[in-house]
């Protein structure tokens, strides 16, 4: 291959032995992954990354801790062909995934069994053919390195990048005199869900959601807002701030577990902890830009401790808006038909509840470990009655709270 490389800047980078936090560099386009000449294999002291692909794309390369793992971006791969077998070849990697991150962006993703820091990264470019060689090389380190270096990239234009997607549909006006819920199809795209016998919990929350935001829609007087409506990986702090930017009055998200055993089965609604709701706050306040806490209130330039008091204050409204809606949703499900768990109400530590100014709840619809659970699920027949039991649960929770507004204080 007569090569080039794509930047000066990765000439030194490849000839480095430094450690480098996060890597990224820009082209366009779409690539095409060429799987027979692509791997990650072990080398002495370390592991390196191979992928060649069909043209350069803009990519970033950065590494994440608790679990450890190193994380490629793109713009864009064409992972047809491509498995976790045929790629990966390393010991010090447990684990190798990759898909869709979100519409025009694509991830890779290593479950790192060691630590391991980014020594050096390149893309070369063959100047008569246009292909790339994205050659990512990781190096031992101990783990308070490990941990001081990982983290996603700062990068104002990266980020700029990420956040302009014209593929993506904008969340519809928001009326509000209409009841606005905000449906979230748990996992998707590089994160499938739990899986068994070749389905995914990604692609039947999808399928649930659409039937739920249809019936809510029939039922009138309700605008519903998903939070994904395609085989794409939306972060959770993501999924929060669009209900957030869509003012919900309720956010729902929607999943389907799968344990060692087929044991358990029917639907579950959870909440937040009691216990957990001031650690939210502070996982909130410490995550999130001030700017995105609170709908409709700016916490710039305030410190934790402000910015958690007002979250604290709001979840004073909001909790017990959650602990009613949750259980109007045993109610419905159960009045439905629906198969509901042995102990249908539960309390968890889950980060998809963490948002302060609106009452979330999440439903585990199933279990895909179960049998029966399976087979309701993958059928429009077999959910009708989850769909049923959510409308009419939603129903009869705003009609409720509509009472209960004039008692509010203002």
């Amino acid at each position: 291959m007569q090569a080039r490389l794509v930047s000066p800047i990765f000439t030194l980078w490849l000839a480095a032995t430094l450690a480098l936090p996060s890597i990224a560099q820009d082209f366009s386009g779409l690539a095409r992954l060429e799987v027979a000449q692509s791997q990650v294999r072990d080398t002495w002291g370390g592991v390196q990354v191979d992928l060649y692909l069909s043209q350069p794309v803009p990519y970033r390369v950065f590494t994440l801790d608790n679990p450890r793992r190193l994380v490629l971006d793109f713009r864009e791969v064409d992972w047809r062909g491509a498995s976790r077998t045929a790629l990966l070849n390393a010991d010090k990697v447990s684990d190798l995934r990759f898909g869709a991150l979100r519409p025009g962006w694509s991830r890779m993703v290593l479950d790192l069994d060691v630590a391991l820091r980014v020594r050096a990264a390149g893309m070369a470019v063959d100047e008569i053919s246009g292909t790339a060689l994205l050659t990512v090389a990781l190096e031992s380190t101990n783990a308070e390195t490990y941990a001081a270096l990982s983290g996603a990239p700062t990068d104002p234009d990266w980020d700029f990048l990420m956040a302009s997607d014209p593929t993506q549909q904008v969340a519809p006006p928001v009326d509000d005199g209409v009841l606005t819920i905000v449906i979230d199809p748990g996992h998707g795209g590089i994160d499938p869900g739990a899986e068994r016998d070749g389905l995914q919990e990604a692609d039947l929350m999808l399928q649930l959601a659409r039937e739920v935001s249809e019936g809510l829609v029939r039922a009138g007087g309700v605008q519903v807002v998903l939070t994904r409506n395609s085989d794409i990986f939306v972060p959770i702090e993501e999924r929060i701030t669009m209900a957030r930017l869509a003012r919900a009055d309720a956010f729902i998200s929607l999943h389907a577990d799968a344990l060692e055993t087929d044991d358990a089965s029917g639907a579950s609604i959870y909440t937040l902890t009691d216990e957990a709701e001031g650690d939210a706050s502070q996982r909130m306040a410490e995550r999130h830009d001030r700017a995105d806490l609170l709908a409709g209130l700016d916490l710039s330039g305030q410190d934790d401790t402000v910015a958690t008091v007002l979250m604290d204050l709001a979840r004073l409204e909001t909790a017990p808006k959650g602990e009613r809606l949750a259980q109007a949703l045993v109610t419905g499900l159960r009045d439905a038909n629906a198969n509901l768990n042995s102990r249908p109400r539960r309390e968890a530590v889950l980060a998809v509840l963490n948002a302060a100014d609106f009452p979330s709840v999440l439903i585990e619809v199933g279990f895909l470990s179960n049998e029966n659970d399976r087979a309701n699920l993958v059928t429009p027949q077999g959910r009708a009655s989850l769909v049923e039991g959510i409308v009419l649960a939603v129903q009869r929770w705003a009609a409720a709270e509509t009472a209960l507004d004039p008692l509010v204080r203002q």
